[in-house]
């Protein structure tokens, strides 16, 4: 269930006319420094600062959002995809989508509430989404000179599908008093190791075999002794056996 604060409720329960703004913040990577660049976008019609979170955030208006469609809420750890519709020409889009990396960026979204009599905030905008950008992509729309740019957020869910690789690395070992228990778990099952045989497998003549490639190792394992030869049956002389009598 969704918590509001006391204006934006009472602003809700009284179901008088409110003026709906939609703000979007992505915090991108530097391409160069690795730094996250923070970006605001906002459905207002000038560039306004807004306190969420007990910091002050920029927003950029004028037209840089052109559609977000309804935000739909379901139960579950299902893994949400968010689409909105941004306008290529801003600048603030320009940074996202070129400027700086947006892979993987979080993003959230927030509503806001004014009052359509001063146009004062109801209270500080309420997060309506969290999540990170899963795709950005930009569009022509048909007419010359005119194009979009689609940006697809995935829902926190995400973090769910982590692999177990991720989670039980090298480096998240290490935390553990300098463990060095997975130093080789990201080849793990990718080398060949052979043992007692040669390297490619087969025997064959020229120390093949189980213990040619031990013995033609340097300081390998001595030779086993070699039994005596089994002793041969006397030789008859010319005649047979009556030859051997007569003697």
């Amino acid at each position: 269930m969704r918590s509001y604060d006391a204006p934006t409720l009472a602003a809700l329960q009284t179901r008088s006319a409110v003026v709906v703004r939609i703000l979007i913040w992505v915090a991108a990577r530097n391409r160069t420094t690795g730094d996250p660049e923070t970006l605001g976008l906002w459905t207002g019609a000038y560039d306004r600062d807004f306190t969420i979170n007990g910091g002050t955030r920029a927003y950029a208006g004028a037209g840089g959002i052109m559609e977000i469609p309804p935000i739909k809420y379901q139960s579950g750890l299902g893994v949400r995809m968010q689409r909105m519709v941004l306008s290529p020409i801003s600048t603030v889009v320009a940074d996202l989508i070129r400027t700086y990396d947006s892979r993987f960026a979080p993003i959230e979204i927030h509503r806001a509430l004014f009052s359509p009599l001063d146009g004062s905030l109801v209270a500080e905008p309420h997060r309506l989404w969290k999540g990170f950008v899963d795709e950005v992509e930009v569009k022509e729309t048909g007419t010359p000179g005119e194009a979009t740019c689609e940006v697809v957020a995935a829902s926190s869910a995400r973090l769910l599908t982590r692999t177990l690789t991720l989670k039980a690395s090298d480096a998240t070992q290490q935390l553990r008093g300098g463990d060095r228990f997975r130093k080789y778990a990201d080849v793990s099952g990718k080398v060949d190791v052979w043992w007692g045989e040669m390297k490619g497998g087969g025997g064959g003549s020229g120390g093949g075999g189980l213990l040619g490639p031990i013995l033609a190792l340097p300081g390998g394992i001595a030779p086993p002794p070699q039994p005596a030869p089994a002793p041969q049956p006397p030789t008859l002389p010319a005649g047979g056996l009556g030859g051997l009598l007569r003697r």
